[in-house]
């Protein structure tokens, strides 16, 4: 039998890898894509040109690319429809294997895209690299804000690889850019190895019967909510939409999630040489700037990190607050290039606020505010509603640029506002708080009146 420790340091490592692998490959497909876009469009063009024997025209060309760029969050949202059964069904171990089998096929696909002369691959390969599983509930109670953070954190370090690869001096050129776009198989394959060694998480392995299960961090916390919810079979996705008992939760789950995306992060990150082309940047400097995008988000985050570990009372108010301050920074957001520094500066703001504050946040409120019963699909909700806004996101905010030109931001600022001012008033703090007590905690409409 493992000492208590050894179990601790197990089930933390678990969280580490979890964390370091679905996050690293997350970050770099997020920034990847901006760097080999012309050439991409190019093979693109060729393709269309060989096949149909006439250029692509403007329109199609620029829905194809929006396609490519957007089509990542499709395949997260068929992740995160399964992730509600899948887990349950399986084990999370099982679920996040197989989760990186999918992304290493989705690498190869990716690597023979030119080879195949087919752009179709590439559509399919970042679908496929999109259908991801998000595994919240294995870190310890006291240790689950600070392991969501820690996602955040290789996120950010995700990005600021794939734009430091994606330069021209590196794989950023014709030759390269298949090798480039198929870069996130690596810690694909890392993951899947080190997943062989660990055991499966001790909520998928209790089933009402704590003797056979090694690791027992968190029994006390899970029978805290057996008998609370005693009797209750898993809900379904309608029962999350449908039951009034939950409906706080709910709203306190889907307005951060669609936040996250409406707040603009991923339209900096997916169309960042678009914005800076639109402001008056030479083209061979773009790519410096994107890395500092990405080096100030990582920066941030990080600090984001150290503060709270000093500070356990400070995670909604980083979430409410960073949303007020993006909204308000990006109304002075404006895309004239007379005063390009001005915009750099205000842009860098942005990505400042962001990594202080709603940063990897947001996406630990499923974990955080739902007991087991309901926690499966409120993950389907989440990310349905997360994946499906980031969709749209990439799909037209390039076509948003065309038309709104220097005030494209502005679509953003609105929700961000009312995100804020909900995040302030209505979400409780989940910091060391076990799953029972943060439910219990005035989110239900009932109790509060």
């Amino acid at each position: 039998m493992e000492s208590r420790k050894l179990q601790y340091w197990r089930l933390y490592l678990l969280s580490l890898v979890l964390g370091i692998g679905g996050s690293f490959q997350y970050g770099i497909q997020v920034s990847v894509i901006a760097s080999p876009a012309v050439h991409v469009q190019s093979f693109v063009n060729h393709r269309w040109l060989l096949r149909y024997r006439a250029p692509v025209d403007d329109a199609t060309n620029q829905l194809i690319w929006s396609f490519i760029v957007s089509v990542l969050s499709l395949g997260a949202w068929a992740g995160a429809v399964h992730s509600g059964s899948l887990p349950v069904t399986y084990g999370r171990k099982k679920a996040l294997l197989f989760n990186n089998i999918v992304a290493i096929v989705a690498a190869l696909i990716m690597l023979f895209s030119r080879m195949a002369q087919s752009f179709e691959m590439i559509l399919l390969g970042r679908f496929l690299y999109g259908y991801n599983l998000y595994l919240g509930e294995c870190s310890p109670t006291n240790l689950r804000d600070i392991m969501t953070l820690t996602g955040s954190i290789f996120i950010g370090f995700g990005k600021v690889m794939g734009q430091i690869i994606g330069i021209k001096e590196l794989m950023g050129t014709e030759e390269m850019w298949p090798y480039l776009l198929a870069i996130s198989g690596i810690p694909a394959i890392l993951q899947f190895v080190t997943l062989l060694f660990f055991p499966e998480t001790p909520r998928y392995l209790d089933k009402g019967d704590t003797e056979g299960n090694n690791l027992k961090l968190e029994l006390d916390d899970m029978q805290k909510e057996r008998e609370s919810t005693q009797g209750e079979k898993a809900k379904t996705v309608k029962d999350v939409l449908s039951s009034r008992c939950v409906r706080w939760q709910l709203l306190t789950l889907v307005i951060p999630c669609v936040g996250v995306r409406l707040c603009g992060i991923n339209a900096l990150y997916f169309y960042a040489f678009d914005i800076f082309r639109e402001s008056g940047v030479p083209e061979d400097q773009m790519h410096y700037l994107s890395i500092g995008l990405g080096a100030t988000e990582l920066i941030t985050v990080t600090l984001e990190n150290i503060y709270i570990l000093f500070d356990i009372s400070v995670v909604k108010k980083l979430m409410g607050y960073g949303y007020l301050l993006m909204g308000i920074t990006k109304v002075h957001i404006d895309l004239n290039s007379w005063i390009p520094y001005v915009n750099f500066a205000l842009i860098f703001c942005v990505i400042c606020i962001y990594g202080l504050g709603p940063s990897g946040v947001s996406m630990a409120l499923p974990a955080d505010l739902f007991l087991q019963a309901w926690l499966p699909s409120a993950y389907v909700v989440s990310g349905s509603v997360n994946w499906l806004c980031m969709f749209l996101v990439g799909m037209l905010f390039s076509y948003i640029v065309k038309g709104l030109w220097q005030f494209c931001f502005l679509i953003f600022v609105v929700y961000t506002i009312l995100s804020a001012a909900f995040l302030i008033y209505f979400v409780p703090e989940t910091k060391g708080k076990t799953m029972t007590e943060i439910t219990e905690d005035k989110l239900n409409y009932r109790k509060r009146s």
